[in-house]
């Protein structure tokens, strides 16, 4: 390992950003999964079992998602300490090959995102 005369952690590599940033997008795309099948369920929808059962299907793929990050996560030495809801957004703390990182999102740029996550699965 190579050692850095200021002291500053080594530059991580982008890959592991994304892979961090992408696995707090996807819990937080779980949560308000979640909170839909929730609402869906208690609504007057005149078919409230297909939308759950569409809902619950994103959730099914999400959560695999999820698994396969944190296998990579194992290889990769990274590790999520604290995940932090504000009034303007998520930020969360992760430990990279030994060295503490972290990055904040606003509340509108996650919004967006987990949206785009969830058109891309319906996609496939």
């Amino acid at each position: 390992m190579a050692v850095d005369v200021d002291n500053q952690p080594p530059v991580q590599i982008g890959r592991e950003l994304e892979l961090v940033k992408r696995y707090v997008l996807l819990g937080m795309t779980t949560r308000i999964l979640n909170h839909d099948i929730r609402i869906v369920g208690a609504s007057p929808t005149k078919l409230p079992r297909l939308y759950e059962s569409m809902l619950r299907g994103l959730q099914d793929r999400v959560l695999l998602e999820l698994a396969a990050l944190r296998k990579q996560f194992r290889e990769s030495d990274i590790r999520i300490f604290d995940e932090t809801s504000g009034k303007d957004g998520l930020t969360a703390r992760y430990q990279c090959r030994g060295y503490e990182h972290s990055f904040s999102m606003i509340w509108s740029y996650v919004r967006a995102e987990a949206e785009r996550l969830l058109k891309a699965y319906l996609k496939v």
